[in-house]
């Protein structure tokens, strides 16, 4: 008997027409280094008495599915969660040097099936209905550059083949953490250890009576952006800033070369006092929990731009 494998997993994407519903084509293929995509559905305990002291059946409670993925943040298939995250993107330009461009604040977002393969028992699970609600990452010195995709689904489905087809497939062309880099007010932030960047769409499940026990949406909420800066304290410059009140813009960027790059530009970014704390002989640090917010309550732009640059025409 077959048993299933990590390193044979498969994972696939395509945007759906209409909400729930299964695509025909248009596949990627996606590369990911985790799954916790899945469905549950828990037993409610019978609470009737009069029968004695061994409990009568339990009933099935509505089902739930959710999780998350982990991806590598790279030059061309991190555009489709991008998509899913933000909306259809803005394309300029020809190739090989096509720039895709997102802002937050859309109503519109678009939902996914993904399936999750297992070829070898064989077990192929179709999530419909997946929309994603939050997007993370860290950047650092060194290690590997991952993002963490948060999604909620309508329902998973079992089968025992895959129904995606032939799929498009990404090269692995990817980010390292020494491609990255941080700005604040369009200048290189010096001394920083380590940043999180955390991105939530609010999304809200519409929970309403079904007999088949799924949700009939999701609805969008309020996004926010934020994360967190771990600075060796050297100058008093971010510390001077969170005391003013004031707001600035960061930039947090990842460059291959001139056609291949990807940036997240908060335009409003507030910092709250640290507390700086000295616990030993070395280097005093302080964390910065940053937090970004829409340039003034009557516009004035987006809470945040995101980039793509490479060379593909789109993300259908």
């Amino acid at each position: 008997m077959a048993r299933a494998v990590g390193a044979r997993a498969q994972l696939l994407a395509s945007f759906e027409s209409a909400y729930g519903v299964v695509p025909g084509s248009n596949w990627y293929q996606m590369p990911f280094a985790r799954s916790a995509l899945g469905s549950e559905q828990p037993l409610i305990n019978s609470e009737l008495l009069g029968y004695g002291r061994d409990p009568l059946p339990p009933v099935r409670d509505a089902l739930t599915a959710d999780g998350s993925v982990t991806v590598p943040i790279d030059e061309a298939s991190l555009g489709v969660w991008l998509k899913g995250a933000f909306g259809s993107p803005t394309t300029t330009g020809t190739a090989p040097d096509r720039t895709h461009t997102w802002t937050t604040g859309s109503w519109s977002l678009p939902s996914m099936s993904i399936e999750v393969g297992l070829p070898e028992v064989p077990h192929f699970a179709m999530f419909r209905g997946c929309m994603v609600d939050t997007l993370g990452w860290s950047m650092q010195r060194s290690g590997l550059t991952t993002m963490d995709v948060g999604l909620i689904a309508q329902t998973e489905v079992k089968a025992a083949a895959t129904a995606a087809g032939s799929p498009t497939t990404f090269g692995a062309r990817r980010y390292g953490p020494f491609h990255g880099s941080i700005l604040r007010g369009g200048t290189a932030l010096a001394s920083i250890v380590s940043a999180d960047i955390r991105y939530s769409n609010g999304l809200e499940r519409v929970e309403t009576i079904r007999a088949d026990g799924m949700i009939d949406g999701v609805d969008p909420g309020i996004a926010s952006l934020g994360g967190s800066l771990v600075a060796r304290f050297a100058d008093a410059s971010l510390l001077d800033q969170a005391i003013a009140g004031t707001s600035t813009t960061l930039d947090f960027v990842y460059t291959l070369d001139a056609t291949t790059a990807f940036s997240l530009t908060a335009h409003t970014v507030w910092l709250p006092r640290p507390r700086i704390s000295i616990d030993g002989p070395g280097g005093v640090q302080a964390t910065f929990d940053w937090q970004a917010s829409r340039p003034s309550a009557s516009g004035g732009g987006p809470m945040a731009t995101i980039v793509l640059k490479n060379t593909r025409a789109n993300y259908t």
